[in-house]
């Protein structure tokens, strides 16, 4: 078994994982990450994201890539059109370039965190089985592929399902009651001109009766499409989703009576329905100070995605991880503690929204609520 020992070892290269590699570096700290994936190409890496100006946004400034993100955003993407499930349009929102939240990639995002790092900075195909505490504040991490590290520092970014996480405390995701499939209308302006119009420049919602629609266009002008349930943690397993029009039948089972348009963002859609389970750790989920190891993303705070707050949250802690051990050199419990004594409140405040956005857009009178809710947004202006 080969075993290599790391100072810093990073653990997961998502977004969070990989803000804390370009923030030390920055800083004059060289730190691995070691990811899951083969290759960074190996899969596409899900869809648009609004970065928030004071989690995500200060992230990239920290990284020194605000204005490289900047020429990354999606023009007209903070649009936003609510409908109710007859297809009445409630609210219509036109992106005027002033927003604070704009939206871009994430595939395009990662490759500008990616580009920003050292040649070899990630290791590819190192998918994490196991991790354990050697003492000292040190662990040793074990790779599927045979291979192990040790580290002086290990950083859990590993995402919702994370192999360090256990090194901390016990808590594991639990299912909110929300599942999600998801569907793709490609090249949306000339092959599905109704959906393109339906949903219009950038966010789309349709919610009523526990379940709804949520999508938005991309960069590449394809429609994403979440069709979001209250349901069941097995419905799920009950449909086969092998077969995309048995896939699709069971799904708009669901909404019959909905408008036609409306079903047409499952009924046309383009190449496989993919099903998701949404899972979230508990509110307020924090742990006791262990020597040598801590969490950042969704390793951390996994919370639903109904205040867009996952992704940005991730960027920050990254962000918030390495200006912590930049400031602390040689002392890695106080850069650990100061660092954690920021993430827990703030952590729990988003998730706190998550979780009460969910009730509200899964619950009672869901589309007057969302609706109320945004009135008074603009309100608060």
């Amino acid at each position: 078994m080969s075993t290599t020992h790391h100072p810093i070892a990073i653990v997961g290269g998502g977004l969070g994982g990989l803000v804390l590699a370009r923030v030390l570096h920055v800083n004059g700290i060289q730190a691995p990450v070691f990811d899951l994936e083969a290759d960074p190409e190996i899969r596409t890496q899900g869809g648009m994201l609004d970065i928030h100006e004071d989690s995500g946004q200060a992230a990239l400034r920290a990284a020194g890539l605000y204005e490289e993100f900047r020429g990354l955003i999606h023009a007209g993407g903070e649009a936003m059109r609510i409908v109710d499930p007859q297809g009445v349009v409630r609210l219509v929102e036109e992106d005027d370039g002033t927003g604070s939240r704009p939206e871009v990639d994430r595939g395009q995002l990662r490759d500008l965190l990616l580009n920003a790092l050292p040649a070899g900075a990630v290791h590819w195909g190192k998918k994490a089985i196991g991790a354990r505490a050697l003492g000292g504040g040190r662990h040793e991490v074990a790779f599927a592929d045979g291979t192990t590290i040790t580290t002086d520092l290990l950083v859990g970014a590993d995402g919702a399902w994370s192999r360090i996480r256990p090194l901390l405390c016990d808590a594991v995701p639990a299912y909110t009651g929300v599942s999600f499939v998801e569907t793709d209308l490609w090249e949306a302006d000339t092959r599905h001109p109704s959906s393109a119009a339906l949903v219009g420049g950038g966010f789309f919602f349709c919610l009523g009766d526990a379940k709804g629609f949520l999508a938005h266009r991309e960069t590449d002008g394809s429609l994403h499409v979440y069709t979001a349930l209250r349901t069941a943690e097995d419905w799920l397993d009950t449909v086969d989703f092998s077969d995309v029009q048995t896939a699709k039948k069971a799904v708009l089972t669901r909404f019959e009576g909905w408008d036609e348009a409306l079903r047409a963002l499952v009924a046309d859609a383009d190449g496989p329905l993919v099903p998701r389970r949404i899972h979230a750790l508990p509110v307020g989920h924090r742990w006791d100070r262990v020597p040598g190891v801590t969490l950042v993303g969704d390793a951390a705070h996994l919370m639903s995605p109904f205040a867009g707050e996952g992704a940005n949250l991730a960027m920050l802690d990254g962000a918030e991880l390495g200006r912590a051990i930049a400031a602390h050199p040689g002392d890695t419990e106080a850069a650990l503690t100061a660092y954690e004594q920021a993430l827990f409140p703030r952590s729990e405040a988003s998730a706190a929204e998550s979780a009460a956005n969910l009730e509200l857009m899964f619950g009672d009178n869901a589309l007057q609520r969302l609706l109320d809710m945004f009135a008074s947004h603009h309100q608060d202006r």
